[in-house]
């Protein structure tokens, strides 16, 4: 669901995916190899906002600002399910987590991770690296390269689903009971849970 808004007209790149039941509205701008879930709202309308390469914003996210501010998603960052970002500016490769809120004009800096339902009060800003928890959210310690190469492991994995929701994703009707030949789930996650054991050697 793409909507024009007072002239403006997202532009969103060919690798990156919009799912149709989410909504992107006006001044928006979405890069490379973007993942874009059900029931997230970017709404452009008040202001620009620009997803850099390889960002995803997950199911049921808010991306909006107040009324003459533009914002940036810089390259990598990864928007957990639930979160709203309301007229923040996010670092290049940091994470958020889910359910979290990050206020107006709050800077998250690079290779951050916000912890789920946490709240950055407006205004706040945060050093690279920093771990960032609770209401309201406090910087807890340094993110550690553990961490990190945890954190890029599991963006890459939606820096991969564009090209596979262009490639397999596609309405259906149900299928009334499991049919004997139905396909064995891959198991991608088993790729986080090997750099998880790895970073504990």
């Amino acid at each position: 669901m793409i909507y024009s808004f007072k002239g403006h007209i997202p532009v969103v790149h060919e690798s990156s995916f919009v799912h149709p039941l989410a909504a992107v509205t006006g001044n928006v701008i979405i890069g490379k190899n973007c993942y874009i879930g059900p029931g997230a709202a970017i709404r452009g309308d008040w202001g620009e906002i620009i997803l850099e390469d390889g960002v995803n914003v997950q199911e049921n996210c808010t991306v909006h600002m107040f009324p003459g501010k533009s914002i940036v998603l810089k390259e990598g960052a990864h928007v957990g399910h639930g979160a709203v970002i309301h007229g923040a500016n996010l670092g290049r490769n940091c994470l958020i987590g889910m359910n979290s809120v990050i206020m107006d004009d709050a800077e998250i800096g690079e290779e951050c991770i916000v912890g789920a339902m946490a709240f950055v009060k407006a205004e706040t800003k945060f050093e690279k690296r920093q771990l960032i928890v609770g209401n309201p959210a406090k910087a807890i310690k340094e993110v550690s390269d553990a961490m990190i190469a945890w954190k890029t492991a599991g963006t890459k994995l939606y820096q991969q689903l564009p090209a596979d929701c262009h490639e397999s994703l596609k309405e259906v009707e149900p299928l009334r009971a499991v049919p004997a030949d139905r396909p064995k789930q891959e198991d991608f996650y088993k790729t986080l849970q090997e750099m998880k054991s790895n970073n504990k050697a």
